[in-house]
């Protein structure tokens, strides 16, 4: 790959923007989660539905892009485990236990728990149940949830725990690693061969054309017989489509002609992006009724639509941020630490002050406006106390920082 230009160890700050923000774009749409009539572990009584074609900007791709850059900090750290010299591989799996292990068994027995607490005791309320709290189902449930032993289930399902919810993302993001290190630490370097490749076959307008191709493969072979349950085994739509970006990122993070086409690229990507948003939220919209039953070839189309939707969205993203996001500096430094903890404790700090804030009744954008506050005031709050507990730290994704010594 052309990286001959960058140092072992040089990062790229435009993809540390990008991964900052899209962690907060994710927090914005949690918060929306609770006003549209998609499922969520709770809802408002209040739903928006003009909401949901906003929220279609970022759905088709906000994920696939955290994967993508995810990937992309795993190539500088593993580069930087090649620099210091010894084994690459096996540095970078040990690095990736460490660093998400802790946090997904602490998130799940610690910081998920009260998301199905008040999921639960939402839907017994819908069910009549006077005082939830009190009710024997209630009883006991940490214990209950720990153990699987909770039985929680009503027409529409059962509640399975202990459950990771949106930690599935950092489970994922586990595995990827993990078979990343496992392929780094092959002989021949196939990765790097996969990335000189990769580079020829993007370059120009091949940027946007291939994988394009490759989502619209995936729509139409993989998405209609794998529905997306993030619950790791047989989740494999979900599995090509991020493992696929995660791979990806990891393999042009270093291309310095790949940026370059980016940047070329990012107003045709834009000019795409938004005319593929305004088809797919308008097919979203008019059949949106659960009967609605829109005919097979519209259905096809809509497929590549939403492919479209998803890579030129990332590719403008991509493309502006290496144009214009190329400082660092401290306040960068911090978040893009932070942004781990942010995402390990963020929709439980949504659900609980949703689930404190919607009874008063407040005009929904005062209520809304507080929801996110709170969150991230949550969200600071952890960091700064993970920053501050040396080892215990890695419970809530952060490493201790090194300690500076004398002389």
């Amino acid at each position: 790959m052309s990286d001959a230009t960058l140092s072992p160890l040089a990062r790229r700050h435009d993809l540390d923007w990008i991964r900052v923000g899209a962690f907060f774009l994710l927090i914005l749409y949690h918060v929306g989660m609770l006003y549209v009539s998609w499922d969520f572990h709770i809802k408002s009584p209040r739903i928006v539905e003009a909401l949901q074609p906003v929220m279609m900007i970022t759905n088709p791709w906000r994920l696939t892009l955290l994967f993508l850059v995810s990937g992309a900090a795993t190539r500088f750290l593993t580069d930087g485990f090649a620099a210091e010299g010894g084994k690459a591989g096996r540095r970078l799996a040990g690095s990736r236990a460490l660093r998400l292990l802790p946090a997904l068994v602490f998130g799940m027995f610690a910081i998920v728990p009260p998301q199905t607490y008040y999921e639960i005791f939402q839907a017994l309320q819908g069910m009549g149940v006077a005082d939830p709290a009190q009710s024997w189902v209630l009883q006991d449930f940490w214990v209950k949830y720990a153990t699987a032993s909770g039985h929680w289930c009503d027409a529409d399902g059962c509640v399975t725990t202990p459950t990771w919810n949106h930690l599935w993302f950092v489970a994922y993001l586990l595995v990827y690693g993990l078979i990343v290190a496992g392929l780094v630490g092959l002989p021949g370097k196939p990765l790097a061969a996969l990335g000189r490749w990769t580079e020829r076959a993007c370059a120009g307008w091949g940027l946007l054309v291939w994988p394009i191709l490759f989502f619209a493969l995936l729509r139409f072979t993989l998405a209609p017989l794998f529905e997306i349950t993030h619950d790791l085994t047989g989740d494999w739509y979900n599995h090509a489509l991020s493992f696929g970006a995660y791979l990806f990122g990891f393999l042009i993070a270093r291309s310095e002609t790949l940026k370059a086409t980016f940047i070329r690229l990012r107003r045709p990507a834009a000019a795409l992006a938004l005319l593929a948003w305004a088809g797919w939220a308008a097919y979203a919209w008019i059949y949106r009724a659960d009967d609605a039953m829109p005919s097979e070839t519209l259905r096809n189309a809509m497929r590549i639509v939403y492919a479209i939707d998803q890579w030129a969205w990332i590719a403008a993203i991509l493309g502006y941020g290496a144009r214009y996001l190329n400082r660092g500096g401290p306040v960068l430094r911090y978040l893009s630490v932070g942004v781990f903890p942010f995402y390990i404790v963020h929709q439980t700090a949504i659900i609980v002050a949703a689930w404190y804030l919607m009874p008063l009744r407040l005009p929904l954008p005062l209520e809304g406006g507080l929801i996110i506050g709170a969150t991230f005031a949550a969200c600071f709050a952890t960091y700064e106390i993970a920053r501050r507990i040396g080892w215990f730290g890695l419970l809530l994704g952060v490493r201790p920082r090194a300690r500076k010594t004398e002389g």
